[in-house]
Parts: C-alpha cells; sequence; structure tokens
C-alpha cells in the first residue's frame, strides 16, 4: 500500500449535507435580495424627489446590494454542483469566484457613486427640500425595518448552523467559508449602519439648513461600502486559490490522526477548503513498522470517522501510509524506500 492513497469518502453524508447548506444559503440569498429590490425602489424615487444626496447614496447602496445577491445566488447555484468525471471534487470553489465578483459590484456600483454624489453636493449644494423630509424619514424607517429583517433571516441561518459544529456565532462568521450567508449578514448590517448615516446627515440638513451634511454623509456610505467590499473581497479570493483551515481546527485535526493506534508520526498534513463548508484532508502517515496491512485498513477507517466527528464538513480523506523507518536526506517531500522495497 505504500505510495498510494486510501480514500475514505462518505457519499450519501456529503450529499446530504450539500444539499441542506445549499437549501440555506439560497433562502438567506433570496430574502436579501428581495429586501434590496423592495427598498431600493422606495431610496430612489424619495432620494431624487427630495434631493437628498445621502438617501440617492443609500439607493446606490441598495442597486449594489441587489446586484450582488444575484452573484451570490449564481454562486450558490453552481456552487453547489456535485462532483463530476472533470471536476472530482465538486464545484465548489466556483462559488468564491462569483461571491468575489459580487464584492467588486458592491464597490464599483455602491462606493462609487455614493462617494461621486456625496463631493459634488460639497462642491455645488443642493436647494433644500423641506417639505419632503418627513416622506425622506418615513422611507428611511421603513428600509430599516425591511432591512433589519433580512439581518435577522441571515444571522438565524447562522447561528442554526454555528450551533450545528458547537461554535459561537461570531466565531462561525469569522471563519465560515460559507461565503454567501457572510456575505449578507455583512451587507445587510452594512445598510443598516448606512441607513442611519443617512439619516443622520438628514437630520442635520434639516435642522441646519446646510446641504455639505447631505453630501458628508453621502460620502460616509460610500467608504462604509468601501471597507465591506474589500473585507468580503479578500476573504473570497483567498478561498478560491486554496486556503487552508484555522489553525485551532488544523490542530485537532492532525493531532486524531497522531493518536490513531499504531501511528508513529503525522509528517505531511494538509487541510484544505474546496467548497463552503466542504473540507479536503491528505497527509503521509507513519506507522509502525510492525503494521500489516489490515491495521492499517483499520486506522484508515478510524480517521475517517475522528476527522468527520471533528469537522462535518471532511468530505474527502486520503492517507499516505509509509513504513517508520530513519529517512535519510532526499528531495523535499518524498520518502526514501526500505531495503526490502527496494531490492
Amino acid at each position: 500500500m505504500r505510495g498510494g492513497f486510501v480514500d475514505r469518502v462518505s457519499a450519501k453524508g456529503q450529499q446530504d449535507d450539500g444539499r441542506s447548506q445549499a437549501t440555506g444559503r439560497l433562502v438567506v440569498v433570496l430574502v436579501a435580495g428581495a429586501a434590496n429590490l423592495l427598498v431600493g425602489a422606495a431610496k430612489a424615487v424619495v432620494g431624487v424627489i427630495s434631493g437628498s444626496a445621502a438617501l440617492q447614496a443609500e439607493a446606490a447602496h441598495s442597486v449594489a446590494d441587489t446586484v450582488t445577491e444575484v452573484f451570490l445566488f449564481i454562486a450558490a447555484r453552481r456552487g453547489a454542483r456535485g462532483p463530476d468525471s472533470r471536476h472530482p471534487f465538486g464545484y465548489g470553489r466556483e462559488t468564491y469566484l462569483w461571491a468575489f465578483l459580487a464584492a467588486l459590484a458592491t464597490f464599483v456600483a455602491g462606493a462609487g457613486f455614493s462617494i461621486a454624489r456625496g463631493i459634488e453636493t460639497l462642491f455645488r449644494g443642493e436647494p433644500p427640500d423641506d417639505t419632503s423630509m418627513w416622506v425622506v424619514y418615513g422611507v428611511l424607517a421603513f428600509a430599516f425595518v425591511v432591512e433589519g429583517g433580512s439581518l435577522a433571516r441571515g444571522v438565524r441561518e447562522a447561528r442554526h448552523t454555528a450551533a450545528a459544529l458547537s461554535l459561537p456565532p461570531l466565531d462561525y462568521l469569522e471563519d465560515t467559508t460559507d461565503t454567501p450567508v457572510k456575505a449578507v449578514i455583512f451587507e445587510d448590517t452594512a445598510a443598516l449602519i448606512g441607513l442611519v448615516l443617512a439619516a443622520v446627515g438628514v437630520s442635520l440638513r434639516h435642522l441646519t439648513g446646510q446641504t455639505a451634511w447631505d453630501g458628508l454623509a453621502s460620502i460616509a456610505i460610500g467608504a462604509l461600502l468601501v471597507v465591506t467590499a474589500a473585507t468580503l473581497a479578500r476573504a473570497n479570493l483567498s478561498l478560491l486559490v486554496g486556503q487552508t483551515v484555522r489553525p485551532e481546527l488544523q490542530a485537532a485535526l492532525r493531532g486524531s490522526l497522531e493518536s490513531l493506534p499504531g501511528v508513529v508520526s503525522v509528517p505531511v498534513f494538509v487541510a484544505v477548503v474546496i467548497g463552503p463548508g466542504s473540507l479536503m484532508i491528505a497527509a503521509k502517515v507513519h506507522f509502525e513498522s510492525a503494521s500489516t496491512a489490515t491495521d492499517i485498513e483499520r486506522a484508515a477507517d478510524e480517521a475517517e470517522r475522528r476527522l468527520r466527528a471533528l469537522s462535518p464538513g471532511v468530505r474527502y480523506v486520503f492517507l499516505d501510509p509509509t513504513p517508520s523507518v530513519p529517512e535519510q536526506a532526499g528531495p523535499p517531500g518524498r520518502t526514501l524506500a526500505t531495503d526490502d522495497e527496494e531490492a
């Protein structure tokens, strides 16, 4: 068995978990998309009537979020496809490509317009329209309720998944590879903060008659979108190129292999994200020289059980079993053969 891989995959568990996670992602994305369409239309109409730069920036924010939800919907659908002959590990990483494009949409469509509109208001000003300010307040309040409902749906999904993984919700959001849900929560949180900024800008404009406050609020909303887009883009790019798991989980997974009966050491261990909530593990495992093929087979079965118990996202486990013999200097990543093997 030396030089080969021992593959232990639970196909039924993989399919069931994948369907459940994909369904949860789609629901969260669809709810967020519907909310953005609804409030975006209201913001745009009232923003044009009132001339409020902050409200127009919020309308652009909603447009950007709607485009983002379209990308995230595509990401959730295409990334949930299972393995085929050309893609043996499935299409999970395609999720991160579309989520990365979604972050760029937030940056271009939302941040660019908001900052430009705010600068224009600062330098050119806008005629005050006090008669429509109460309508603006009403739209902002309506948008806050709708966006808050979308955020609550995303948070419930995150809490449910975090509880299944025995993780605090904040730790789950920080480390999760399920970027569609993470993106929705980040964007809905940014939307609520943006609404507060818009409300402050509109209120100060209403009280002082100075449209500069409106412009500053618009610029602040644009800056908020820049931070949100940059954070999500960085996370998705890292996952797209092949990110490992967090150090604590990696140490736990490796330790579970090292504690197997007959295992002397695990000199090479790799845990790579291959899709939302999906991991592939490959390891070179040194067994005691007296270990038989049956011992190694039994250890491989136990390895899969332990690894999946630590992280339900483990989809593939590849072990390269080698006898424990002193290694001589040689090319990295290779184990020199024993005398018997050379013979």
